[in-house]
């Protein structure tokens, strides 16, 4: 069947391949509705990684270019935060090929292209994303150039480049970063690989939900603690288990708590005023660098996601995201302060989202040696 992506506002349908990353009327792009299948006994029997859920990913049944591709994502370690804690389990994403979650959406997204016959992407990231997709570009022979923020971590910038990818530092804010790529691709006519606009990415990180579904012997949890700057993870759960509730596999969808810094918070102040979209904000300084989103695009989607299942999104100092860093360092989990925000909220906010005999899931999405 075709996967095509349709317009979130108008409806207007493109063939993926087309070049296209945001709809004629500005609309954003989703991916047009397909049925996704759970053939359990095989999967199973398959190699732990992300790919074991092919049934459910974009691709043509006959798509094989993504074992070319694979450095075996997914299937992240579910562990308890303590015994003294059993029910507060912790995803260890940074045990991931470029030691962040977003090599889900990087290794699908690409592997896409692959599919499609792209032969070079364009990206932007602060830091993560981009690292993903310059890996996975190379994985797949494809030239890759990422447009990062100046200001990004100087290790996640020679992580790319010694990807191969070309690296452009580009002063100012994250969305200047981001209007300096969408130029190139638009100017050159390349594959715009945005973890944002392209909507295969979050297909890819709807695989965190189905991990979970397995680990948790068959079930949902209750809630899930998630960082939310662009969305990416926040989407691609909702997305998940939308799917594993469709098949009849869950019964209930997961609370959604999500977490922001507080010095760049849009989404946490729309929703408290109840607002349907967030509206731009002055990012004033966090060391979050991963969730410092002042103008996030899907915003309207985040919002109702977190609502619809009757959840919620707050902020945490940069003051809390240390002590949460700390605090788990001295568990034997090094992260970095993106990372942290999650606990971060989860310490500040248990009480009141979540009760003692509850199955809370908190990520740890990137490895504290990429910081700094």
């Amino acid at each position: 069947m075709p996967f095509n992506l349709r317009c979130s506002v108008c409806g207007q349908e493109y063939d993926p391949a087309s070049l296209i990353w945001r709809c004629s009327c500005g609309g954003l792009l989703d991916l047009a509705a397909f049925e996704a299948y759970f053939p359990l006994e095989a999967i199973r029997q398959r190699q732990p990684t992300l790919w074991r859920y092919r049934e459910a990913l974009p691709f043509a049944p006959d798509y094989t270019g993504w074992q070319q591709i694979t450095m075996g994502e997914g299937f992240t370690p579910l562990i308890p935060l303590g015994a003294e804690t059993p029910g507060i389990l912790l995803k260890v994403e940074y045990q991931m090929p470029t030691l962040s979650f977003k090599d889900r959406g990087a290794a699908v997204l690409i592997a896409k292209a692959q599919e499609l016959g792209i032969k070079r992407v364009i990206a932007d990231s602060s830091g993560n994303a981009g690292t993903a997709i310059a890996a996975y570009a190379a994985r797949a022979g494809i030239a890759c150039d990422v447009y990062v923020p100046a200001s990004a971590s100087a290790k996640k910038l020679r992580q790319m480049a010694t990807h191969g990818a070309t690296v452009h530092a580009v002063s100012g804010s994250r969305e200047d970063t981001a209007a300096a790529a969408i130029a190139a691709a638009e100017r050159e006519q390349v594959f715009y690989a945005s973890h944002v606009y392209q909507p295969v990415f979050f297909q890819g990180t709807k695989t965190y939900a189905f991990e979970l579904f397995e680990q948790l012997g068959g079930s949902a949890p209750d809630a899930l603690v998630l960082p939310v700057g662009n969305g990416t993870l926040v989407l691609g759960a909702y997305y998940g288990f939308k799917d594993l509730l469709r098949a009849g596999l869950i019964e209930h969808m997961p609370r959604f708590l999500a977490v922001q810094a507080e010095g760049c918070a849009p989404l946490a102040r729309a929703f408290e005023r109840g607002e349907e979209v967030a509206e731009p904000v002055i990012n004033t300084g966090t060391e979050a660098e991963g969730i410092a989103i002042a103008a996030p695009a899907r915003s309207r989607q985040i919002l109702a996601a977190v609502r619809e299942t009757g959840g919620m999104i707050l902020t945490v100092s940069d003051t809390a995201i240390e002590q949460a860093r700390d605090d788990l360092a001295r568990r034997g989990l090094y992260v970095e302060p993106t990372a942290a925000a999650p606990y971060a909220g989860f310490v500040s906010s248990a009480e009141r989202f979540t009760t003692s005999d509850e199955r809370v899931i908190i990520p740890l999405c990137g490895a504290g040696l990429k910081a700094g």
